[in-house]
This record gives structure tokens, sequence and C-alpha cells, in this order.
């Protein structure tokens, strides 16, 4: 499903353009805009999801799937050897943005640890 105001959806039926890195039936890989590292891409699901409080179990394998392919695209980056980091915001209070599941990969330098 797709929702015709949402910005990856979007992006995800090529209707605004973006530097794709990974795609496949169930989900997109993409630069983003505003990078706060050397490598910072957005993977997105094709379905829309608002954001992780939709996610049930029947989203279990996919979601599975997008971690897959966030270690993978992070060893073909050359950011898994010396470290990365995932982050998936949650609602206003968890700092998200675009109301559509994402999760940022960040790598190819020191990242400040904030938390954790």
């Amino acid at each position: 499903m797709q929702v015709s105001d949402c910005i990856f959806c979007k992006i995800a039926q090529r209707e605004i353009p973006s530097e794709i890195v990974y795609e496949d039936d169930e989900i997109l890989a993409f630069k983003d805009i505003q990078p706060l590292a050397p490598v910072h891409l957005v993977i997105i699901p094709k379905i829309h999801l608002r954001s992780l409080n939709e996610v049930n179990p029947e989203h279990e394998r996919l979601i599975g799937h997008i971690f897959g392919v966030i270690c993978r695209l992070a060893e073909e980056l050359g950011v898994a050897a010396t470290g990365y980091r995932v982050v998936t915001n949650t609602g206003t209070d968890g700092g998200q943005v675009v109301g559509h599941l994402h999760f940022h990969l960040l790598g190819g330098q020191a990242l400040e640890a904030k938390i954790g």
C-alpha cells in the first residue's frame, strides 16, 4: 500500500528522484539528502508503515530482511569493520519527521556516542 502524500512512498514510486543504492521487491535504500556522516543511507519498506508502532508479527520477516540488507550495505560501503549506527525514530517525541517507517545507516567517521 502506498500513501499519496508520503515523500518516501513517492520516492519508492519514482515520483521524486533519489540516489538509490539498493532495491528489491520489498525495500529501497537511498542516500540521505542531508547526510550527517560520509555514509548516510535511508532504508525503507516499500509498503507504507507509519512507524515501528505499526509493525506486527506479519512484518517480522520484512524487518529481518531490512536488517540483513543493512549489514550487507555496511560491508559494501566499507563501514562494517570500523562500525556504524542504525537509527529509527518513532513518533514526534522520538524525533520522527517523515511518517513512513525508515532506518538510517550512518558511518564512515567516528560518531558521537549519545546513548548506550
